[in-house]
This record gives C-alpha cells, structure tokens and sequence, in this order.
C-alpha cells in the first residue's frame, strides 16, 4: 500500500483537507492514480486548446458515489504536479450527476482554495467566486466528460457546509468499503 493510500484525509493540527493532485492546471494530460501500483499513470489527453482550469485532484481517504476518492479542484496562484499533497480549506462544492452507459451516478466536485493561496486567500465560500468563473469550471467538466462519451449535468452549487458534509460522507464511505474488504 502506498503513502497516498495511507494519507489522513485531514492535516492533522489544523483540520483542513489535504488534497493530492493528480492534473495539473494548464495540462491537457489527464493523470490518475493507481492505488494498486501506488503511482500515477497518463489516464488520457485532451484535444488540443483544451486543459484543466485548475489543478484537479482528490481527497485520500475518502470514496465517492463512483468508487474513486473524492474529486477536487483546488484554487491557488500556480499550477503544482501530479502527486503533490496541498492543504486547503473547502469553499464549496458543485453538485453533478454523471451518466455512462445508462447509468446515472452523483459524481460532485469539491472546490477548495490552497492554504498558501494568495490570489484567493480571502474567499471563505464558493459564493465570493464569480458566477462567470463558475460557468466556465462547469463548462470544463461537461465538455471534459462528453469528449469521454458521458453526461455530466451540474444540479447546484454549494457553500462550504455542504462540501464539509460530502467530504465527511467520503470518509465514511472508505472506511465502509474497507470493514466489508477485510
């Protein structure tokens, strides 16, 4: 088992998420960790003039609705690299459900700011972004998720104490899935 797998999902002194990126911001290489080799592979690459918003990544620890941890894109003044852990704070969280091969599935996208941050030190919650930056990230996963042959459909935005609440039902969620694969 690697150190990824093994990560609390929270910095244990601060509480704050702790995020591992996987892409990125400006990437058109999509990659992804593989927890049963403990390292990250190229997943695919996206057309060109097409690249991630933000970096993109996922909260160790945790397990969503899809089986993989829970998504997150992070807001911070750089791009990092794939397998850097990053504490952030949660400002909210973009309500999806995603459709492949007739099946529907919630598949939301936590957003945070990096504890580091400082073009955007001072936003505490998803509703101090700009709704046309919020368009636009929206705009990335729909086209991101057709060009994979699936639907995603955005259903709301939220502030932070419902990131909180699906970060918290992650945890529960992995550690379900763990009791039941022992």
């Amino acid at each position: 088992m690697s150190a990824i797998s093994q990560l609390n999902p929270r910095v244990e002194e601060s509480g704050e998420v702790r995020i591992v990126i996987d892409t990125p911001r400006g990437s058109r290489n999509k990659y992804a960790f593989d927890e049963k080799i403990g390292l990250f592979q190229l997943r695919h690459v996206l057309p060109a003039g097409a690249v991630f918003p933000f970096d993109f990544g996922f909260i160790p620890g945790t397990s969503a609705e899809d089986g993989d941890p829970v998504d997150s894109l992070l807001l911070m003044d750089e791009p990092t690299f794939a397998g850097c852990v990053v504490a952030a704070r949660l400002i909210g969280a973009i309500a999806a459900e995603q459709t492949q091969d007739g099946k529907k599935i919630r598949n939301d996208r936590l957003i945070a700011v990096a504890t580091e941050a400082r073009t955007h030190q001072d936003v505490t919650s998803i509703d101090q972004l700009s709704k046309t930056l919020l368009d636009e990230v929206e705009h990335f996963f729909v086209s991101y998720n057709e060009m994979r042959g699936r639907k995603f459909s955005p259903i709301g935005r939220f502030g932070p104490d419902h990131a909180e609440q699906l970060l918290e039902a992650g945890i529960r969620s992995r550690s379900h899935r763990k009791a039941h694969h022992k």
